[in-house]
């Protein structure tokens, strides 16, 4: 009996993610996310949701960015789990941790030296975008903003990653008090590169596994 219930655990279907395929896709998305974190910052960038909030954080306190990252998505838990539900939430919760705890140590393993800018805004945004495809595939997300586009895409049927993009220009409009034009230009260049990712590749007609 017990072994029948711990082959459900790992059992997947064409409709449903095994806990084992959630756990790998919540690692290798968190993980994705920090790479894409840490080319941004190489370049001196932002980034638009809650990261953005995290970094101009980080620029202006001089807190690290994990966790100015973990308490700026506090709030935004609620909204996961009355409109989204409780396994939506806990995974999001792991994700993001996961990512706040990564993005401590990730520089004691992979020095970013010098970063261009412009290269920096077009691998960082998508291999961020590349790391938020995998979360949201496994119902997760990155919190905050993350949460809401996937919220009205599920309500109103309006792409995440167009939802995420208006929400991001709002964000980096506040990055003038932190940065130059030409590195505001640059997170622009960031944030659209990330949201086109998500709202080509991440479409719920496309892909059905829950």
């Amino acid at each position: 009996m017990a072994s029948n219930a711990f082959a459900g655990l790992l059992n997947s279907s064409a409709d449903r993610h095994s806990l084992l395929d959630d756990a790998q896709g919540i690692v290798a998305g968190s993980m994705l996310a920090v790479l894409g974190v840490s080319l941004l910052s190489g370049a001196g960038l932002l980034a638009g949701g809650t990261a953005g909030l995290a970094f101009l954080a980080h620029y202006a306190t001089g807190l690290s960015f994990g966790l100015c990252f973990f308490v700026v998505n506090l709030p935004f838990y609620y909204l996961a789990f009355r409109r989204l539900g409780l396994a939506f939430t806990i995974k999001t919760f792991a994700a993001i941790a996961l990512t706040s705890v990564l993005s401590e140590f990730v520089s004691g393993f992979i020095s970013m030296a010098h970063v261009d800018p412009i290269a920096g805004a077009l691998f960082g945004g998508l291999v961020i975008g590349a790391g938020l495809l995998a979360l949201f595939r496994h119902r997760a997300s990155l919190g905050g903003i993350g949460i809401l586009a996937l919220y009205i895409q599920d309500r109103f049927g309006w792409r995440a990653g167009f939802v995420q993009l208006g929400f991001d220009g709002i964000i980096l409009a506040l990055s003038f008090f932190v940065a130059s034009p030409f590195i505001i230009a640059c997170s622009v260049l960031g944030a659209i590169v990330l949201n086109l990712t998500i709202a080509i590749n991440h479409r719920k007609d496309r892909y059905i596994a829950m």
